[in-house]
């Protein structure tokens, strides 16, 4: 069944084909409803760039000043602090104090580009230092950017503001090259896919963090000591899976973790279902409604038998485990990032 915001969505894009395209978007609020997760982009047989589309109907709105206060706070934000979270650019780097993680001008074969979100959510921080632990543990030489991190412009690009995207893109490129930056790793999706497909002029390899901990792992460069006897089913991602084919690399890596038993979802890989925390969907107020997406996949991860529902995104962990702790749900399933299962077992 078609959620009334998705029905609402393919009708902005029919209507704005016959009618003028900023009076359609002036006169519906369901614009911001769309994720942009691109499902509706694999299933179109005409190949109808509708991801794009949205996109460009919510730069009218930037332009001309009509979001809302939730969008509109978010990217000015990104603006002023290079972050969403309203917060000053000089705490970016708390996260790794107690670490020892060296800076990136200290010199590295790999740039950890920590994001936004890892920086600064407190629940999301404990992944960010994982995944330093794991790395710490294989021997990779890595560093970090610290406060110098700036956002990398997913968001604010999908939120229509593609002005500031641009401008975030040119400075990011430039402070890779003062780093002699060739190669990245991302806690998050959306940063992965940002840098490799929408960044200009960009000569860096990228890779998501579950790529090189798969690499680790078939390399003997990381193992495990502990047992983890807990059934797992694992969500795609969608900017990870869907829109790049990273399908396997978590997938090996969950189940290289001695004792764990994979299952999975019937919507699984390239038809996973959203989270709908991508697309802007992070600042916008979601009904608590029998239909929202987090809710739905955790009831399907439940439906399988899952004790824990692993992810590899910043914001699908935030969604899905809000669902979770607000449904009373913890003693029945957790959710965890696949980092978080790797130190667990380390």
């Amino acid at each position: 069944m078609l959620r009334k915001s998705h029905f609402n969505i393919r009708k902005f894009i029919y209507d704005t084909f016959d009618k003028d395209a900023a009076k359609v978007v002036f006169e519906r609020e369901g614009i911001w409803d769309c994720t942009t997760c691109s499902a509706c982009l694999k299933k179109c047989p005409k190949g109808v760039d509708t991801t794009g589309i949205v996109m460009g109907l919510r730069g009218l709105m930037v332009e001309d000043g009509r979001i809302p206060p939730p969008i509109r706070d978010a990217l000015k934000s990104i603006a002023i602090h290079k972050n969403p979270w309203k917060i000053s650019a000089e705490e970016r780097s708390k996260w790794a104090e107690g670490l020892g993680v060296k800076n990136i001008s200290e010199g590295a074969d790999i740039l950890y580009y920590v994001g936004c979100t890892p920086a600064y959510d407190a629940r999301l921080q404990k992944v960010a230092r994982a995944i330093v632990e794991i790395l710490n543990r294989a021997g990779v030489d890595f560093g970090i950017l610290g406060n110098e991190e700036g956002c990398c412009g997913s968001e604010i690009r999908r939120m229509g503001d593609v002005w500031t995207f641009e401008y975030l893109a040119e400075e990011n490129i430039e402070i890779f090259k003062k780093y002699n930056v060739k190669k990245v790793v991302t806690t998050s999706p959306h940063c992965y896919n940002t840098f490799k497909n929408e960044y200009k002029g960009a000569e860096f390899e990228v890779q998501h963090y579950t790529e090189l901990i798969a690499s680790l792992i078939e390399e003997g460069r990381l193992s495990f000591t502990r047992q983890i006897d807990k059934t797992v089913t694992y969500h795609d991602p969608c900017f990870l899976g869907k829109q790049n084919g990273v399908f396997d690399p978590p997938r090996k890596v969950i189940t290289s973790i001695p004792g764990i038993k994979l299952v999975e979802m019937d919507r699984a890989r390239d038809r996973s279902l959203c989270c709908e925390g991508g697309g802007g969907r992070m600042w916008v107020e979601s009904e608590d409604s029998e239909d929202r997406l987090a809710k739905i996949r955790v009831g399907e991860a439940m439906d399988v038998g899952a004790q824990i529902l692993a992810t590899s995104c910043p914001f699908c962990l935030l969604t899905l485990e809000d669902v979770v702790k607000t449904g009373d749900l913890e003693e029945s399933i957790k959710v965890m990032d696949i980092a978080e299962l790797v130190k667990e077992a380390l």
